[in-house]
């Protein structure tokens, strides 16, 4: 009997911590999951956000815009290899949510740049930011600090 309470507390520690490392943020049809943000040295100018953006609904949306507490300015950016080259492009007009899709935002793809570093994002930490959405509106959400070069726990790739 003593065994198997044991076996059940470690079963809901394990489950608990992972559930603390995940986070997701509802706004009408759209779930914002897992925003994080990875470490930056410390004259690191700029900073960059992934999550994944998943639309419910029966229309599109479109992500235009943010903010965040440890830049002066947020952009939506697309990274990609053109003829052998690594390019990246500001989205000036947003990126559009499928109906019944997703957007994922991680590195080497789609990412939320963060510009004009107030101070450098440090590894276990937190901060916040906004996203704007064309129908959905407005949402307040937490990216979770990653160490540099690390994807978080329980979403390589993501």
């Amino acid at each position: 009997m003593i065994r198997f309470r044991t076996l059940a507390l470690v079963g809901a520690l394990a489950v608990s911590a992972a559930t603390a490392r995940a986070h997701a943020y509802e706004l009408g049809d759209l779930t914002i999951d897992h925003p994080w943000s990875r470490a930056t040295p410390a004259s690191a100018p700029v900073g960059a956000g992934y999550l994944v953006v998943t639309n419910r609904g029966k229309t599109d949306d479109r992500l235009v815009s943010g903010t965040s507490t440890v830049s002066t300015k947020v952009e939506i950016h697309d990274m990609a290899i053109v003829d052998g080259v690594m390019r990246m492009r500001a989205l000036d007009q947003g990126i559009v949510v499928p109906a019944g899709g997703k957007i994922e935002f991680k590195p080497g793809g789609y990412h939320i740049m963060l510009i004009g570093l107030k101070q450098p994002i440090a590894k276990d930490s937190s901060f916040k930011g906004t996203l704007t959405f064309e129908k959905a509106g407005t949402i307040e959400i937490e990216y979770r600090v990653e160490g540099m070069g690390k994807a978080p726990a329980g979403h390589a790739g993501h």
